[in-house]
């Protein structure tokens, strides 16, 4: 994908979560020690998000939050050309089978519901630490 509003639908700006991120992919340290190795995408509530490449969704993916682990993501690989990503804050419409790109896997959850004042925004992970900038 080359653009963000293909990925998401409503809205879609790279930001920062951090002071210490820049707008863009860098693995950066978080305010409470932790790393940042993904990319964020600002989306409206409800968002649709689309496939960013045609591959096979590979079932819930979760994130330690605090001191337990929060199931909001989905994982989306290609074995051909060898992509894996997972995708958090996403509500998928079904968390197995094939996508093809640019189709809608899903929509972005609200994040308000549970941090209050926070941005609601997707967080791209590819499975092997790289830069998922390229399919942004």
């Amino acid at each position: 994908i080359h653009n963000c509003t293909r990925l998401c639908s409503l809205n879609a700006t790279l930001f920062a979560t951090t002071i210490s991120c820049k707008p863009h992919y860098l693995p950066c340290v978080l305010s409470d020690g932790g790393s940042h190795r993904g990319m964020d995408i600002v989306c409206g509530d409800y968002g649709i998000v689309n496939a960013p490449f045609s591959g096979n969704l590979g079932g819930p993916v979760g994130r330690a939050v605090g001191d337990s682990v929060q199931y909001d993501g989905v994982k989306l690989y290609n074995k051909g050309i060898l992509h894996c990503v997972k995708i958090f804050s996403i509500r998928p419409y079904v968390y197995f089978g094939s996508v093809v790109q640019g189709e809608a896997m899903g929509y972005v959850l609200p994040l308000q519901e549970r941090f209050s004042g926070i941005t609601s925004h997707l967080e791209l992970q590819m499975c092997d630490g790289s830069d998922p900038s390229p399919f942004i």
